[in-house]
């Protein structure tokens, strides 16, 4: 089976793109840039997306729906969220389609179709919520507004890759109003928090919590923080943003409010984000040139069980004690399947789920029934374990625990020995060529040299970690003064 996937070492965006295939999780779309998510691959999703809400709804959230297409109008309002992201772009401008007079059997847009105002196909909601709020917030007895929409978004992408980047992708966006800077700032800085718990304790992917240079921060933000991942290839990826927006949205659409004291004020404005991209962080992190290698806590399947027979003789007598288990097991929470398909050999069941990263294997024979044992195989380093079927369900538990905790931490010594800091512009390259991950070292904080370094070095300031040590210095390429240096890598 691993024949099947090119290795990391051979050529890492090909194993990647191999993996996702080969593993079920996705499949190559008619439409060019989109994606087919496979059933597996929604499993992934769904249990990811069902943790966050719960985490967004633990935290005052509630969830709506806003509509897919934005008056160009709308989009206009607010200039600098329009301007970054016009080139994304998707635009409806007719409704219609009719039969094509000059070939049979096609279809053309029909000219007298035209709509009055184009429309945007939402690449971001914030133009089309915000000029909802206006009609729901009048008072601070209306806010704060805590509102989250699980959505589709289209950004038409000219490079793209599986998850990472392409044109239509999954996510969630949340959009808050407050009355005051201080409440969204907090806002901001409590989702950065819960994105952060969730990848670092569901995901078992450790991550670098941060604020963005200006040059990178979202369109229309006073101030974004992001959490930074590192894959094994050494790139970053940016898996989760929370947008301090100030008023700039509540200004574009005249979102006012009366005080306490009956004055009218501008709302205070949040917006924060992950996607399906978190599933491609999720396997190229952790996984191996065997397969896909999946924290326990998010994993579709965590435990598959395989008969190993001769006849159906053996086979009743197997499945009669396998049924004792998977009782057992989900009795302690734990997803399980009992695989007696005789569609493919074990050996084939074997590899096929070491593939898909099912985190516990169980094989289970006719001897084995005799000697009341079974065989317990982890998926993250493949070794193997004769457990007595007595105490299977808890040793089961434990070890799924053990499994994400150890992933974690292997994660964790890798993105802490590649944090590396550099005090000159030779040493500074080096790094980035040699040997990757994230940089430290010093910039004189213009937007200027940012774009310099990004053009000479393909390299960009991914943060400036919160809580960031102050230390006087000088700028790597321009020597000018520094207070403090800031990561920067080579990213996704």
């Amino acid at each position: 089976m691993s024949k099947e996937i090119t290795s990391r070492a051979q050529d890492y965006s090909q194993w990647y793109n191999d993996l996702i295939i080969k593993s079920n999780l996705a499949d190559y779309s008619a439409v060019r840039g989109c994606m087919v998510i496979k059933p597996y691959g929604f499993a992934l999703w769904e249990n990811m997306r069902d943790v966050l809400d719960k985490m967004f709804k633990d935290t005052g959230h509630v969830n709506a729906y806003f509509p897919l297409f934005v008056p160009k109008s709308l989009f206009e309002a607010e200039e600098k969220n329009a301007e970054g992201f016009a080139k994304e772009c998707a635009v409806v401008t007719h409704y219609r389609l009719k039969a094509d007079p000059n070939n049979k059997g096609k279809l053309m847009v029909d000219p007298e179709a035209k709509l009055e105002e184009e429309l945007v196909v939402r690449p971001t909601s914030e133009a089309i919520i915000w000029s909802t709020y206006k009609g729901w917030i009048q008072s601070y007895r209306d806010l704060p507004l805590l509102i989250n929409q699980w959505v589709n978004v289209v950004r038409w992408e000219m490079r793209t890759r599986l998850f990472l980047r392409t044109a239509e992708f999954l996510w969630q966006e949340g959009h808050t109003a407050h009355a005051t800077a201080e409440e969204a700032i907090a806002e901001t800085k409590q989702m950065l928090e819960v994105y952060a718990d969730f990848v670092e304790n569901w995901m078992a992917l450790p991550v670098i919590k941060g604020v963005k240079t200006p040059n990178e921060r979202f369109a229309g933000a006073e101030d974004t923080y992001c959490i930074e991942s590192l894959m094994q290839d050494g790139k970053a990826l940016q898996a989760g943003t929370s947008h301090f927006l100030g008023q700039n949205f509540a200004k574009a659409f005249d979102v006012k409010f009366s005080d306490k004291e009956n004055k009218l004020n501008y709302v205070w404005a949040t917006s924060w984000g992950v996607s399906t991209r978190l599933i491609g962080a999720l396997v190229m992190a952790h996984s191996d040139d065997d397969g896909l290698i999946l924290p326990p806590r998010i994993a579709p399947l965590q435990v598959a069980i395989v008969p190993i027979y001769k006849g159906d003789d053996q086979k009743a007598l197997i499945g009669e004690k396998v049924q004792e288990i998977v009782k057992q097991l989900k009795a302690l929470g734990i997803s399980v399947k009992y695989d007696d398909s005789d569609n493919n050999r074990p050996g084939w069941k074997f590899a096929q789920y070491e593939m898909q990263g099912v985190p516990v294997r169980i094989a289970i024979g006719a001897r084995d029934i005799e000697n009341n044992v079974v065989e317990v195989a982890r998926r993250d380093t493949k070794v193997k374990t004769s457990v007595g079927m007595e105490g299977i369900a808890a040793y089961v538990k434990e070890l799924l625990d053990d499994i994400q905790l150890q992933m974690y931490n292997r994660a964790k010594e890798y993105l802490t020995s590649h944090i590396t800091p550099a005090d000159n512009w030779d040493e500074f390259v080096k790094l980035l060529d040699e040997k990757g991950g994230f940089v430290s070292a010093h910039w004189d904080g213009t937007n200027e040299t940012e774009d310099k370094i990004k053009e000479l070095a393909k390299a960009t300031i991914r943060c400036i970690p919160l809580n960031n040590p102050q230390e006087e210095g000088v700028c790597i390429l321009t020597g000018k003064p520094s207070k403090e240096r800031v990561l920067f890598a080579r990213a996704y």
